[in-house]
């Protein structure tokens, strides 16, 4: 449950300056997973005619979303009684002062507020790599602000508010399997498919234009992800420390499979196999970070190594669904094998920290599914809607000479790099 906050004169505890540190420290590891993590993650695996666009694209999401949290995303994820949204009565933040402390963690609200709003940042962030290379600047825009109120504020209420719908199943989802990684990889899969394929997409090699930029952006992600986890406990404690430890071990774990797996189909581990494979792990265990221990967290790291990798090395290639950087294959597979997972590895036996009572493992497996099956439909229904409403309104995919010549140059008039 989310901590409450009041002012400091209305009886609340201390504010305490360990638990405000670590948060404070937490958020900004989260807000690094975006700028420049995710985006030179990303950056380096287009080509050089469009790595530009996926860094202007990253930045101002990250500039746009910080004002919306502000405006009215905080008040409408937050607030109010309703199962699937909020309300109103914190806009602008018109609440809060300096003194505004929680009787949970102690903290600071303006803190939290922050650390949440980085969640907000990266989400729709992690969409854009599902349809990278051939959709408008514009359209990136328009669609990321109207995704973040009609799907992403409604699915983080759902699972996150005090009264939230998920709650009815007494749903775990510890960091944001289901708000930020399903919730994203579907409207990326859903954008994806409704754009179309790249040019020559499948007919020849598409290939990462700089391995050593994404490799670096993977690392910074492995390290930011630490805030990601182990900050949503909202607190330096037990609880925090376990959940930093499943996540290193889990994406250890992941990134071991996934060479392993290379080895056994290729002869030969890629960096670009090792890097997906951590990004994968760390995706899984975000349900289940603040649930699992040590051995569950081995058990999410293998099992989603191996389904990440045969949806987004082999069955993509399959179905020929150009999901550009793979966002659906690792993002969408490896959170919901992570949040059906937390209801197995919870269990006390596999040294997770047990169901609430009268919930069985099989109950709470059951509440887990039926949180991703809503967030699946949710997103992909709002995510089908606003695009089919953005290409009729402004067009999604850039013209075909535009695409050929590279979005640096369509969309900003700039080049990454002058040859």
């Amino acid at each position: 449950m989310l901590p409450t906050f009041a002012h400091a004169d209305e009886g609340t505890p201390v504010l305490d300056s360990g638990d405000t540190a670590w948060m404070i420290v937490a958020t900004a590891l989260v807000l690094f997973m975006t700028l420049p993590g995710l985006a030179l993650f990303y950056g380096g695996l287009v080509r050089a005619k469009n790595v530009l666009s996926i860094l202007m694209q990253c930045f101002s999401i990250c500039a746009i979303m910080s004002v919306l949290w502000v405006i009215f995303g905080y008040s409408l994820a937050y607030t109010g009684s309703n199962p699937f949204i909020g309300g109103f009565d914190y806009v602008f933040l018109k609440h809060m002062s300096a003194d505004t402390v929680s009787g949970a963690g102690a903290i600071p609200e303006s803190v939290f507020v922050t650390f949440q709003m980085t969640f907000a940042i990266i989400t729709p962030a992690l969409i854009i790599g599902a349809f990278a290379e051939r959709v408008k600047f514009s359209a990136v825009v328009v669609f990321s602000i109207l995704w973040f109120i009609f799907s992403y504020i409604p699915v983080w209420h759902m699972a996150w508010s005090e009264h939230g719908f998920f709650h009815n199943w007494s749903v775990m989802d510890f960091a944001g399997g289901t708000v930020v990684h399903i919730n994203a990889a579907m409207a990326g899969l859903v954008g994806c498919l409704m754009v179309g394929k790249r040019k020559k997409a499948f007919e020849e090699p598409i290939k990462p234009h700089n391995l050593p930029l994404t490799v670096i952006g993977a690392s910074m992600l492995w390290v930011g992800w630490f805030g990601f986890n182990a900050g949503s406990a909202v607190a330096a404690d037990g609880t925090a420390g376990m959940a930093m430890l499943v996540t290193q071990i889990a994406c250890a774990t992941c990134a071991v499979t996934w060479m392993l797996i290379e080895f056994f189909v290729h002869g030969k581990a890629s960096a670009l196999g090792v890097a997906t494979g951590a990004v994968a792990g760390l995706v899984a265990i975000t349900p289940a970070s603040g649930n699992a221990g040590p051995m569950g967290a081995i058990i999410i790291g293998i099992c989603s190594a191996i389904c990440c990798y045969l949806v987004a090395v082999k069955l993509k290639f399959i179905l020929k669904i150009d999901d550009s950087l793979d966002v659906f294959g690792v993002h969408g597979i490896g959170g919901i094998v992570g949040a059906i997972l937390t209801g197995v590895v919870a269990s006390e036996s596999l040294g997770g920290t047990g169901y609430g009572e009268g919930i069985t493992m099989g109950a709470q497996v059951w509440g887990q599914l039926v949180s991703v099956l809503i967030t699946i439909a949710w997103s992909g229904i709002v995510s089908f809607v606003l695009f089919f409403i953005i290409d009729k309104a402004i067009g999604l995919r850039v013209e075909s000479d535009d695409e050929l010549r590279g979005l640096d140059l369509s969309d900003h008039d700039e080049q990454a790099y002058e040859l």
